[in-house]
Order: C-alpha cells, then structure tokens, then sequence
C-alpha cells in the first residue's frame, strides 16, 4: 500500500504544473501526500473496520477537508451531500478517483473473484460508471498478479483481455503525446477519467526498471501527475518492491493518523519493502 502513498506524493507538486522529464529531485520539501491517500488510508481502514466503505470515505472528507490539491468537484458535493443529509447515492462519476483509493485491495484478498469484488464495492458507492468500476478492478487486479508473482507480460495480457485497455504505447511516446487533455489532445480534461489515466498509469509500472522508475515514468507522461503516480506506485510496490531508504523518506510526510493505519493494515497484509541494511 505504501507504493501508492509515495507515487501520490511525489507527484503532488505536478499536477497542475507537469513536467515532461524524468529527471527531477525524488522528494521535495514542497510536496505532500493528497486527496489520494486520504483515501488510500480510508479503503484500508474499511478492509480492516468493515461496514459501509461510503462511510469512511465521507468520513475522511469531514476530517481532513483541505488536503493538497483539494478533492475533485463531483466527490466533494457527494461527500457534503452524504454528511449533511445521510444521502450516500452515487453519482455515476467514470473519475480515476476509484482508482487512485484501490490499492490496499490489491493486497488484502487471497482470490482474484474477492479482491474484484471489493475492487467494485469500493468504487460504485460513488464511481458507479462502468469506466469508473472498470478502472479500480483493473488496478486491483494488476496488482493481485504482481503480488502473487505474474510476470509483466502475464500482467498485461491479462489486463488488456479483461478490461480491454490499449496498453501498447511505450512511456517514451506517452511523454510525447499523453496529457489531461488525453492522447494527443483528444479532448479537454479527460485525463481526470479512468479510461484515460488508469492504462496509462499501468503502461508507466510495466516498462519500469524498479520502484522509482516507475514513478518516474508516471510523473513525466504529464496529466493527473499525483493519481498516476498514486495508481503506479500501487502495482509498483507488487513488481518490484521499495528500497527501504524510500520508505523511510515517504513516512516523514505522514502524519502518525495514517502511520497507525498503515501499520496496522501492513502488519496483517504485508507489502514488498525491502529489508533496511544492518
């Protein structure tokens, strides 16, 4: 799960500034960790408490209102809405915010058939679109493989027959091409959608050479900087594992609230870092 804490975090500074490099200070004083990890650590929290998953993430709203880089427009008047009111019905929204709150379900479900289907319960209590589904099963699913030791081939093969993503392009022409308006400018904004980010965001963990790489090449294809990096981080972490130094820088951005559930859900899941040197 910590993969994806760190992807959101270093991308936090380039969401709305990107850079199309891959070459660029790992961390940084000015970053932090966003909307995306709040609800990393409320889908975590969810696993571990039970109960109503839609809770917990308008929880996590009324507790922390003001993160980095502010909750997307649709999820805030869902989230005020379920507070104020009770009301919890989705909104049909195809945003990658389902995707970007997934990934302590990757590591938490011993069989495919569950970890998808807590992939959808965790998206359609507020991303009820087929994209939106689509894309949390997606990411959940790639990183269910990588954790049970399917090769990157075995990975995409696997994704593009069950999801039907394109996952061909190389991050090199992505650099090129890729952008919140989509490839090659398709049409504005579309990279805040699953369709348009999550395929991009697994293209950017399968080409890498290890962890950093891969958020590397999730921050220089440009877009959604700090969800793509969240998403890759994600199914990097299960690829290739975290160099224990990187841990250890990520945890001095996280307040001890989501340290504590990152410990718990890690002590009774497990991740992929690796052992700090003696």
């Amino acid at each position: 799960m910590i993969g994806a804490i760190i992807g959101d975090i270093v991308g936090s500074i380039y969401e709305f500034n990107n850079i199309k490099t891959k070459d660029f200070r790992f961390f940084q004083t000015s970053m932090s960790y966003t909307d995306d990890s709040i609800l990393c650590f409320a889908t975590a929290a969810w696993i571990m408490g039970g109960g109503n998953v839609a809770r917990y993430y308008a929880e996590s709203v009324k507790q922390h209102p003001y993160p980095m880089g502010g909750y997307g427009t649709g999820f805030r008047m869902w989230a005020m809405r379920a507070i104020s009111m009770g009301d919890y019905e989705p909104y049909n929204s195809c945003g990658n915010g389902s995707a970007m709150r997934i990934a302590p379900v990757g590591w938490a479900f011993d069989t495919l058939e569950e970890t998808l289907a807590k992939a959808k319960e965790s998206s359609e209590c507020t991303h009820n679109h087929p994209e939106g589904i689509k894309g949390a099963q997606a990411t959940a699913h790639a990183i269910f493989m990588a954790r049970h030791g399917s090769t990157k081939e075995e990975i995409r093969n696997a994704i593009e027959q069950a999801y039907g993503y394109d996952l061909s392009m190389p991050v090199a022409e992505l650099q090129r091409r890729y952008s919140w308006n989509g490839i090659d400018g398709i049409r504005r904004n579309i990279g805040g959608t699953c369709q348009h980010s999550v395929p991009q965001a697994i293209i950017c963990a399968l080409e890498a050479t290890d962890f950093e790489d891969a958020i590397r090449n999730a921050i220089s294809i440009g877009g959604d900087s700090d969800t793509i990096g969240c998403i890759t981080g994600g199914i990097a972490e299960a690829l290739y594992g975290i160099p224990a130094d990187i841990h250890a820088k990520a945890m001095t951005y996280i307040d001890d609230e989501f340290k504590a559930i990152m410990t718990a859900f890690e002590e009774k899941y497990g991740n992929n870092v690796e052992a700090a040197e003696a």
